[in-house]
């Protein structure tokens, strides 16, 4: 009994013991196995050891292991960053996959009540989601879309185009067929009867339109805003209307090969050796060696100069290996329009890409791509805008020099401008300019031919496509209009040359050139005297 409740209270001791021992073994196993931290220094060995060499060598070793693992995991990191990345990529495209896939489904017109309904909901949240009820917040003063104003008989536009006009009648079918809709739409929206009123309601005309102002969100839609007239002076019915655009749909997904497509460029000359000179060197690195899938036809006017030019092209040819080139000679007075017409047809292989071009124009070979793309035989022909540069003495007249070419070659407002008057350089089919008929022949000299060319297009089924592009420049020359041209042509070519000299603001400088010198002579003078 004596034993037993001795080993009771000897228990709690010898428990408390071994937890003792547990927590010193712990923290002993702890201290041997714990590894080195980063910052830790590793022990080198003294320097009065006979191992000195060897310690030293390990420790290096050691390091360099140690920096060897961590570039591993490094690229490992960077691997799986990649792998990530793409894996978000796909995911992205699958989404975009999926939402159109979904838009054709909610559009599907095997079950037209369901697509109509859907179509509405879209339509209505088109309206929600333009600045029709509430304005938005916006970044910048230029983040604003501004409205243009339009009478019975006027538009007031800021975004002027090839007419130049800030106020005109809507030429374009298009602009004055939505204007009168709209106009109509809104008389008819005010001659419906209410239900309330019992009178007798007045009927509303177009007369009765005083003005309007409308403004597109290219993602939205076009926002309208029409005042009437009122019972009464100074009273007013206004009528607003939302045309919403419909949801982005997938219309044509081709794989498009152009590699084999060949791109003839059909130059008309008359002297301007130097000029074509110059144009042989762009020829040259953009043609030939950036594309290769090039022919150069010159049709030459006349004999003078006409040796310089043919040794310039034989120089190249022989420089760059290239053969893809024609030579025609005319004995006649130069006539654009006669040369191109001349230099399309004398082309006897298969149907192939004419680009009209002048020895003035400066191209990239990306433009030449855009050529391609843009032009498809039977269904479209391609007119673009090119940039056209001022005068560089003009522009560049307080710096100590002109730069060089390629450095002026930048689109910015104070160099240059969207030359979109003129219709002289374009892309087609020869199959396409041989069917609607080549160029008008009895045009003579400079202008005119592009256009007429350019409106039997507009005439035809084929789609023209007109948009600026990047990589096509008119360089700056001294443009000459001649005494022989016809007052209409005589008008056009001085337009064109005042045009081609400089922004307003440069030529403002040039006309108060004075005034500015004289107020600077001024500020001089005084600073002196105080």
């Amino acid at each position: 009994m004596m034993l037993r409740r001795g080993f009771i209270l000897f228990l709690p001791r010898l428990v408390g013991l071994l937890v003792v021992a547990c927590c010193s073994m712990s923290i002993v196993y702890m201290l041997a196995c714990t590894p080195k931290g980063d910052n830790q220094q590793l022990g080198l060995p003294r320097v009065h050891s006979p191992t000195v060499k060897e310690g030293y060598e390990a420790t290096l070793q050691e390091r360099e292991e140690e920096h060897r693992n961590y570039i591993i995991s490094l690229k490992k990191q960077i691997a799986q960053l990649k792998a990530e990345l793409q894996g978000r990529t796909e995911q992205l495209k699958n989404m975009q996959n999926q939402h159109l896939d979904s838009l054709d489904t909610q559009f599907d017109h095997s079950r037209p009540e369901k697509a109509q309904a859907n179509l509405l909901a879209f339509l209505r949240s088109q309206v929600d989601k333009a600045e029709v009820h509430s304005g938005v917040k916006l970044s910048t003063e230029y983040a604003a879309v501004p409205f243009e104003s339009f009478t019975l008989q006027k538009v007031y536009q800021l975004e002027t185009g090839l007419t130049r006009h800030p106020e005109e009648k809507p030429v374009r079918k298009d602009k004055r067929d939505e204007l009168i809709e709209v106009i109509e739409l809104a008389v008819g929206s005010l001659n419906k009867p209410d239900g309330v009123s019992k009178a007798k309601p007045r009927v509303y005309t177009a007369s009765d339109f005083v003005e309007g102002i409308y403004r597109t969100e290219k993602n939205k839609g076009t926002l309208y805003e029409l005042t009437f007239k009122g019972d009464a002076k100074h009273q007013f019915k206004k009528i607003v209307l939302f045309r919403p655009f419909g949801p982005v749909m997938k219309v044509k997904n081709e794989n498009v090969n152009m590699a084999d497509t060949l791109i003839n460029v059909i130059v008309p000359l008359a002297k301007r050796a130097s000029k074509f000179r110059q144009f042989m060197q762009n020829f040259r690195e953009m043609g030939i060696q950036q594309d290769g899938r090039i022919h150069l036809t010159v049709v030459y006017f006349g004999k003078e100069q006409m040796n310089e030019v043919k040794s310039i092209l034989e120089n190249t040819s022989k420089s760059a290996n290239f053969k893809n080139f024609t030579f025609i000679q005319l004995n006649e007075e130069f006539s654009r329009g006669k040369g191109l017409d001349v230099g399309a047809r004398f082309w006897k292989g298969n149907n192939v890409v004419l680009f009209f071009c002048d020895v003035d124009i400066y191209f990239t070979a990306e433009f030449l791509n855009s050529c391609r793309l843009n032009t498809q035989p039977g269904k479209k022909v391609f007119y673009p805008v090119l940039f056209s540069q001022y005068n560089p003495s003009i522009i560049y007249g307080h710096h100590d020099s002109i730069p060089s070419l390629e450095q002026q070659l930048i689109i910015k407002k104070e160099t240059g401008f969207w030359r979109d008057f003129g219709f002289g350089m374009t892309c087609q089919y020869r199959s396409d300019f041989i069917n609607i008929g080549g160029f008008d022949l009895d045009i003579k000299g400079w202008g005119g031919e592009d256009v007429h060319l350019y409106r039997k297009y507009l005439h035809s089924n084929l789609m023209v496509i007109r948009t600026p592009v990047r990589g096509l420049f008119h360089l700056w020359h001294e443009k000459q209009c001649l005494d022989e041209l016809t007052p209409e042509q005589y008008k056009m070519c001085m337009q064109s040359k005042a045009m081609n000299e400089a922004s307003h603001g440069q030529l403002g400088m040039l006309v108060f050139k004075q005034e500015i010198e004289t107020h600077l002579h001024r500020q001089k003078w005084s600073s002196k005297k105080t």
